[in-house]
Parts: C-alpha cells; sequence; structure tokens
C-alpha cells in the first residue's frame, strides 16, 4: 500500500486563532497516522504562485489521508480554522514505482 501526503498551501490570516486549529488537529492526525514532512519552514518558489506556508502532511496509507479529512473530528477542527486562514489542499498518493534511471 502506498501512502498518502496532504500538500497544503496556506495564507494564515489570524495566527492567534489559528492556535486552536493546531492544537485540535494534533490529536485526529495521531489517530489516522500522520506525520509532517514539512510546516511552514523556509520555502522558495521558483515557478508559480503559492500561499505564504507550505505544509506536507505524510500518512501510511492514502485512504487513511481521505479518511482523516473526511473525519468528524477533522470537521470539528476545520470549524476552527474558518475565517483564520485561506488553505489550498491537495491529497495525493504517493509513488511507488520505478525511479528514472540515471543512463
Amino acid at each position: 500500500m502506498t501512502k498518502g501526503y496532504w500538500v497544503a498551501s496556506v495564507d494564515v490570516t489570524d495566527p492567534e486563532g489559528y492556535k486552536a486549529y493546531k492544537a485540535e488537529n494534533a490529536d485526529v492526525f495521531r489517530k489516522y497516522g500522520a506525520r509532517f514532512l514539512a510546516r511552514g519552514g523556509q520555502c522558495e518558489v521558483p515557478e508559480g504562485k503559492l500561499r505564504s506556508r507550505i505544509v506536507v502532511i505524510e500518512f501510511p496509507t492514502y485512504s487513511a489521508a481521505l479518511e482523516c479529512y473526511r473525519s468528524p473530528e477533522y470537521a470539528k477542527a476545520m470549524a476552527l480554522r474558518e475565517g483564520k486562514s485561506v488553505m489550498d489542499l491537495a491529497i495525493v498518493e504517493g509513488y511507488d514505482s520505478p525511479q528514472p534511471s540515471a543512463s
């Protein structure tokens, strides 16, 4: 089974209010086996346009990534985020096939 990933591009508009969302989603992410790979660190965007904060979260499976997003627990966290940020989110299945060879 391939892993699943949330790839989010976020602008936080109310940093103080956003803290409640972060606190609420911690238990939800733990329940679904999520692990942060990137969480708003330094970022360069050489092409295109993204929001100010990039977050990448790894899940043990693609279905776990979908289940987490669709869960009632995460819905509660999302309600806390409302009006405090703007987010674009993609839930992506990991790639588990041969890599290009260097020939």
